[in-house]
């Protein structure tokens, strides 16, 4: 019983706010309800046992993609379309792909044999690990000097940028660099 709970409460958390997504007119509180849409989902691979997923799916979705389509999303500004659709030419295209979309949907969840009995689901991060430092070690590291070497040629092409960016010309005459500056 408190598993069935569980579960409805994740499903809730996910469903409940995927909605408001869908349906919400300001796309700043689309983005805000896909951080819990994002964060159900994430609830729902831990329940599920895929704990390594459950945190993947935080870092890479809630902590990156998720922050980086808000901060877009704020710093730009979007002037609003003076002209709206309003009645069945918006709703009904809608509604015959949603009704497709289901269809489909219980076309495939009805034709498959599910399992009667699911083992529990061991946890995965620890044999990750394990796997990552033994098994995988120099493609792992190969990775990490790849990503370095990015990261690091990067930050010297925006330097590079800088330093053109301003020339001597751009300094105003009234700074005297020869001046001491006391506090």
């Amino acid at each position: 019983m408190t598993a069935d709970l569980i579960f409805v409460i994740l499903a809730l958390l996910t469903v409940v706010p995927a909605v408001w997504v869908v349906f919400s007119p300001n796309i700043v509180h689309a983005g805000f309800a896909l951080l819990f849409t994002l964060l159900g989902v994430s609830g729902l691979y831990a329940y599920l046992g895929a704990d390594f997923v459950a945190v993947t799916q935080v870092m890479v979705y809630v902590g990156g993609i998720l922050v980086l389509v808000l901060f877009t999303v704020m710093m730009t500004r979007v002037p609003p379309s003076g002209k709206r659709r309003h009645g069945l030419d918006r709703y009904v295209p809608a509604a015959i792909l949603a009704l497709g979309v289901f269809g489909l949907l219980y076309k495939a969840i009805t034709s498959v044999q599910w399992a009667a009995s699911i083992s529990p689901a061991q946890p995965t991060t620890a044999e990750i690990g394990t796997k990552l430092m033994t098994d995988y070690i120099f493609p792992f590291e190969y990775v990490s000097l790849v990503l370095l070497a990015a990261m690091v040629g990067a930050a010297i092409l925006i330097r590079e940028r800088r330093e053109d960016r301003y020339t001597a010309e751009d300094i105003p005459e009234t700074v005297d660099p020869d001046r001491e500056v006391t506090s």
